[in-house]
């Protein structure tokens, strides 16, 4: 099978019409990408916000009728006659070339995450992951930083109790699981989210040490609990905002890992915390950054 790319740059207001015409027309996958360089590296809570200038693609099957879909698009999105670029695209094996794209990654001296399709590494404790829906694979700097964090302090972990508040797929707490925590309770808005971690930490083996919650059933059956260790891999906003929250669920002299933060929003999430936490130095991956401190008393 061969396939057809139809692309075109929209304002954000036309993109749901965009992705209901693209979808009608049978479309296999719709995507939006930033067209102009303009990052989002902090929307606010419960919002997906798109880039002021989006790139929308649509791929077809080559067998559909393109000219009439290019058309339709031109007309109801009222796009002028050369926005539109139309791309041909050879069939690949699309899973070999993800593939080589994503493989077995060691983070520290201990920790392994391990696509499913590859063996495990030998000598070391594998989190056995693959993409999906749900944030964390380890190849972001604010992952990768929490597991180096896990990986050094892997004594400091063992038979503890940790809260993982934002959890995306469930990676920290499954790499906290096999380093020997003793419970993790799991937390994120997303209810993929949730689904992931109860997915991937039964794959792992560590399902009965993990219980995973959105926000408000947590906080209905957890909201005076305390950890010793609670870990926040999310954005420096949300962070600063759940600082009363999230320094009540740690235990006198517990750890708290910070991350999501790029370096030039450090010192606002420190003062935030700083009030109930001793900060150590600062750990700094490409342009982020994570922060440990022990709650005071």
């Amino acid at each position: 099978m061969s396939w057809v790319q139809i692309s075109f740059t929209l304002a954000p207001e036309k993109a749901a019409i965009a992705e209901q015409l693209l979808d009608a027309f049978g479309a296999a996958s719709i995507t939006f990408t930033d067209a102009a360089d303009q990052p989002i590296f902090e929307p606010d809570l419960n919002t997906t916000p798109l880039w002021q200038q989006s790139r929308c693609t649509g791929l077809f099957d080559s067998e559909q009728d393109i000219a009439e879909i290019v058309a339709q698009c031109q007309q109801i999105l009222q796009l002028p006659a050369n926005a539109l670029s139309v791309e041909p695209l050879e069939d690949r094996d699309w899973e070999r070339a993800w593939l080589d794209d994503f493989k077995p990654m060691l983070f520290g001296e201990q920790l392994c995450i391990c696509p499913t399709a590859f063996e495990p590494v030998s000598g070391k404790l594998n989190i056995m992951l693959d993409p999906g829906l749900a944030f964390g694979t380890g190849t972001h700097p604010t992952t990768r930083l929490c597991l180096e964090w896990l990986d050094q302090h892997a004594a400091a972990v063992k038979d503890q109790t940790i809260l993982d508040f934002g959890c995306g797929s469930g990676i920290l707490a499954i790499a906290a699981g096999l380093l020997g925590a003793e419970h993790l309770d799991a937390v994120d808005i997303d209810p993929q989210a949730v689904t992931a971690t109860d997915t991937n930490a039964e794959r792992n083996g560590v399902q009965e040490k993990v219980a995973s919650y959105l926000p408000k059933p947590f906080s209905n059956s957890h909201g005076q609990q305390q950890y010793d260790i609670v870990l926040a891999n999310i954005l420096a906003n949300p962070l600063i905002e759940l600082a009363p929250n999230l320094i009540a669920h740690l235990k006198p002299a517990g750890h708290l890992v910070l991350s999501g933060i790029l370096a030039e929003q450090a010192d606002s999430v420190l003062a935030a915390y700083r009030d109930s936490i001793d900060f150590q130095p600062i750990a700094e991956h490409n342009g982020w950054v994570c922060l440990h401190g022990q709650r005071r008393g």
